[in-house]
């Protein structure tokens, strides 16, 4: 009887809040994230084709680019269409396993980002501190690894962190102040001492952003002293090659490492901070990495020419 009580009293569903409680901010998030979203897909799905359809750009710069743009991607759906979804329906509810689904490819996807960046870092300081042994250090093999590595440090990264909240009891109150469920405010809900979670959270994300920002601000600060000592005009064109990788690097660090290593957290402040990670973020691959970029806009030219050519001789 006792564990039939405690089983009709689990929690089968959480109350999101969202982003606002206003009907006129929440038609305008509606139809603003509606065309954000969209904007994500259309703008990584054409990096990955472009990618995959121009023979020169199959490299490993673009072959990492191309892999980001699918982690981007992946990043804005675990949770942007829910939103959404949530905004225009006024329906703010998400089962029990909707919200451990969300948790879990936050952080696979989250922990799968830094370390795709930290690949990025590391071609880019092989191909311009070691251009000559470049072809043969970065090979296949290499790349696939490296995008191995990325997905199996997120795996690892979301386990550490799901294979305790999964087991934690929500009884009591089931209402998150977020668009989307987010593992800190979540384990708070559950009806036991979750000190030593709260903790192995901060411990694991807050430390693992810290350290992949380090070591990327690191391996950067190295390439640009060694491109200066070399030529002025080597560092110019360095600076503006790596400026997109700095500016990403920046973007996505900054909140993950303020929300998870900052301890006076405000719930405006991280609602904000977690749209910019989860949404703003995805979007600056296409427009930083693509638009700004000679080869891809070459080869984007190049694909739209031959297709004209193609419809016209039909």
């Amino acid at each position: 009887k006792q564990m039939e009580k405690e089983n009709h009293s689990m929690v089968s569903e959480f109350i999101l809040l969202g982003l606002t409680e206003s009907h006129e901010l929440q038609v305008f998030f509606y139809l603003f994230f509606s065309t954000i979203y969209v904007s994500i897909v259309l703008g990584n799905l054409i990096v990955i084709f472009v990618v995959k359809l121009d023979p020169q750009l199959h490299s490993p710069m673009y072959f990492l680019l191309a892999n980001l743009s699918f982690i981007d991607m992946s990043l804005a759906s675990f949770a942007t269409p829910k939103m959404i979804y949530n905004l225009n329906s006024g329906y703010n509810t998400i089962s029990y396993e909707g919200c451990m689904t969300q948790m879990f490819f936050l952080h696979l996807l989250g922990g799968s980002e830094m370390m795709m960046l930290v690949a990025m870092a590391i071609d880019r300081y092989i191909a311009i501190c070691k251009p000559l042994h470049y072809k043969t250090i970065m090979s296949n093999r290499v790349c696939i690894g490296l995008i191995l590595l990325s997905w199996t440090t997120g795996f690892v990264h979301t386990m550490s962190q799901m294979v305790f909240t999964i087991t934690l009891p929500f009884c009591g109150p089931n209402v998150v102040d977020s668009f989307f469920c987010d593992l800190p405010r979540v384990i708070k809900l559950a009806c036991t001492d979750t000190y030593i979670l709260e903790l192995l959270v901060i411990a694991d994300s807050g430390l693992l952003s810290l350290f992949c920002f380090i070591v990327l601000f690191i391996s950067y600060s190295i390439i640009l002293i060694i491109v200066q000592h070399r030529s002025s005009r080597g560092s110019s064109k360095a600076l503006s090659t790596l400026s997109a990788h700095i500016t990403v690097v920046v973007l996505f660090f900054g909140p993950c490492i303020f929300i998870y290593v900052w301890p006076f957290n405000s719930v405006s402040i991280d609602k904000i901070l977690s749209v910019f990670y989860t949404i703003f973020t995805p979007l600056l691959n296409p427009i930083i990495y693509t638009f700004r970029n000679k080869d891809m806009r070459n080869a984007l030219r190049k694909i739209k020419t031959k297709h004209i050519s193609s419809r016209s001789i039909f």
